[in-house]
């Protein structure tokens, strides 16, 4: 490794290039024009590269230009969430950002429709690149789109200048795209070569300012200017003296770092693994960052393009590209049974994995929550007061108000609430797009065994879920209930799980045992340990107030099955606030529990003095969030006064 990169630098890497937006078509087999929806994906090759070191572990930063619009934001929020620094990624306040729309015909169609026409990160304004940031890094990587125009030409020249002039590494992926050269049709994205002497002489002005360059045996033959792999790699040594790396699909790569030997496998040839193809988009750039990981931590190239294969093989058996991309922790524990893995998209601890480690936002240290998911009992609550129902999904408005207002009284910055979509539609319209950890239940209100609020048809509903809200399912369940009962509940159970899966939402599992003549300590735990036996592992568990010795057991089962659950909430089953406190008391001592979400307990008596008419909104915002806010406090002043943990020497 070369002692400019050992050099400690506040960045891994800059990426300078196209981010914009994929969309997906979710049919697999569809012409593009057959397509009905998309998913909606960050995508651009440097986007992705950025994206996917990221995920790796690297500091890695985006040098480039998005719109002032929607697309835009979503572009620079997706990078953020992923860890990427977009202090340099420029906003254009014309241009729109680029849309890519893609079907997926089968596995090595794919076509592709570009909409760059005059798009934001061609755009990019050479006189905003600062020196000083390309300094900070130890590597900038550029991507072959970059060099095609006069206005990216200069923004690229002024960074690889930089980058020389401060020992910073220059890095070239080819990622020749013949559409983007104005070779094509605007319609043919999907074709990757087309043979252009004018491209090669236009490449090779370049191909000397790079210390490593990568690409595909057809990037190297339009670099080359040659149809012949071996003559296409002579001519680019003639011109540069990096280190030159050639991408083989399934089978590989080879590593050149001097002459081009005879044949292809003379060079560092590492051989790649074989899987199920589900695309092949997105592949380079997984592969790329799979490379950068190993270069820029000082692996040799045999370790550094073993990584990158992996990284290839993961993204095409996958939907999407930057979703795909693995996590270290994925990487790490691929790499140890590849071998065995052809399916990799249907192994569960590897999907699993991806799914645990991809979160964003990546930690919820503390959940302090305000509950009023309830449906059954408010109606009881208005009948009651001979108060009309209709008005409820207006008290529930009001106690998003509550919530908001509680929190700011103790520097909460995002408040937790749960509510539902049957009176509280309103309220979690109001919620949702604030940052707030938002939970949405799916049962069928005291339902035993389990059923499902809207039906069994998950699928149907999820899908039109914001992603930040969180699945919430309470079920009475016991270990040792009758057998058809327990196989019941645990069916629904899994369906529920698969469906939190697919449509990538976080789950919670609340779990009330239902009384017994005999208090059990261990029932909890032994829930637990059953779901996570059948494949079951939710994001969070919510669960009653336990004593110190259930607590135990419970952290024990989760450690042991899952150390990467979100972690544990308390409920509050109507309790007094003393005795709300109490249990606070024992949980606050346990890592594992992250907090509350508590609801009767907070707007109960307020909510039928609102009913009755005896206050108006205001003063039932304000009794609401002062028992809120008070919870609040109570639960940082115990989980405070928790002893720390002996050091182990």
């Amino acid at each position: 490794m070369q002692d400019s990169l050992r050099k400690p630098r506040s960045l891994d890497l800059i990426c300078l290039g196209r981010v914009a937006v994929d969309l997906y078509s979710e049919q697999l087999g569809s012409r593009l024009e057959d397509v009905s929806r998309f998913s909606r994906y960050l995508g651009g090759s440097s986007g992705n590269m950025a994206y996917g070191t990221a995920r790796l572990g690297l500091k890695s930063a985006m040098l480039s230009r998005v719109g002032n619009e929607q697309m835009g934001n979503f572009v620079r929020e997706e990078l953020v969430r992923a860890g990427v620094d977009v202090s340099a990624l420029q906003t254009d306040p014309e241009r729109h950002t680029g849309l890519v729309l893609l079907a997926l015909k089968d596995r090595d169609s794919f076509p592709l429709l570009f909409y760059r026409r005059d798009c934001a990160d061609m755009a990019i304004d050479a006189g905003a690149i600062d020196p000083a940031f390309i300094a900070r890094a130890r590597a900038l990587a550029i991507t072959g789109t970059h060099l095609s125009t006069e206005t990216t030409q200069r923004a690229c020249r002024k960074a690889l200048d930089a980058a020389a002039a401060h020992g910073v590494k220059r890095v070239l992926d080819i990622d020749y795209r013949p559409v983007l050269w104005g070779l094509t049709s605007p319609g043919d994205g999907e074709t990757r070569f087309v043979a252009d002497a004018e491209v090669s002489r236009h490449l090779q002005q370049w191909l000397g300012d790079f210390d490593l360059i990568v690409g595909t045996e057809e990037e190297f033959h339009i670099a080359g200017g040659s149809t012949g792999t071996l003559e296409a790699l002579r001519a680019v040594r003639a011109i540069s003296p990096a280190t030159l790396v050639c991408k083989l699909g399934a089978q590989g790569c080879v590593v050149f770092e001097g002459e081009i030997p005879e044949r292809l496998e003379d060079g560092i040839l590492v051989e790649g693994v074989e899987v199920e193809v589900l695309n092949v988009l997105g592949a380079g750039d997984a592969f790329m960052s799979g490379l950068l990981r190993g270069w820029l931590r000082g692996e040799s190239w045999a370790t550094s393009a073993t990584y990158a294969n992996a990284c290839g093989a993961l993204v095409v058996s996958r939907h999407g590209c930057a979703p795909a991309m693995p996590t270290e922790a994925e990487l790490f524990d691929y790499l140890g049974r590849r071998d065995t893995l052809v399916r990799p998209d249907r192994d569960e601890r590897l999907n699993h994995l991806h799914r645990a480690t991809t979160r964003t936002p990546q930690d919820w240290p503390e959940v302090c929550g305000l509950a009023f998911d309830h449906r059954r009992q408010l109606f009881d609550m208005a009948r009651e007061a001979h108060a009309d129902p209709a008005r409820l999904p207006h008290l529930k408005r009001l106690l998003v108000q509550a919530a908001a207002e509680g929190a700011s009284r103790t520097g909460l910055t995002a408040p937790a609430i749960l509510v539902d979509d049957v009176l509280g539609q309103d309220a979690l319209n109001d919620a949702s797009g604030r940052g707030w950890w938002i939970g949405r239940p799916v049962e069928l209100a005291g339902s035993r065994p389990l059923r499902f609020q809207h039906g069994d048809d998950l699928g149907m509903r999820l899908r039109h879920w914001p992603r930040e809200h969180i699945i919430k399912c309470l079920v009475f369940y016991h270990p040792d209930d009758p057998l058809a009962l327990r196989l019941d509940q645990e069916a629904r159970l899994r369906q529920l799980y698969q469906a939190a899966c697919a449509f990538e939402l976080e789950l919670l599992i609340e779990i009330i045992p239902p009384a017994r003549d005999t208090p059990d300590d261990s029932a909890l735990a032994r829930s637990l340990m059953r779901f996570y036996h059948l494949g079951i592992r939710p994001d969070w568990w919510k669960l009653p107030s336990m004593s110190a010795s259930a607590w135990e057991a419970v952290s024990t089962v989760i450690e042991s099955q899952d150390p990467h659950c979100r972690g544990v909430v308390l409920l509050g089953l109507d309790a007094p606030m003393e005795a709300m406190k109490h249990g606070f008391s024992t949980a606050a001592h346990h890592d594992w529990c992250k907090g509350f979400t508590v609801g009767r307990t907070l707007f109960s008596a307020a909510s039928r003095a609102w009913l009755a008419g005896d206050i108006d909104d205001a003063g039932l915002i304000e009794r609401v969030a002062s028992n809120y806010a008070e919870l609040i406090r109570t639960w940082r002043r115990l989980r405070a006064a928790r002893p720390e943990k002996e050091s182990v020497s």
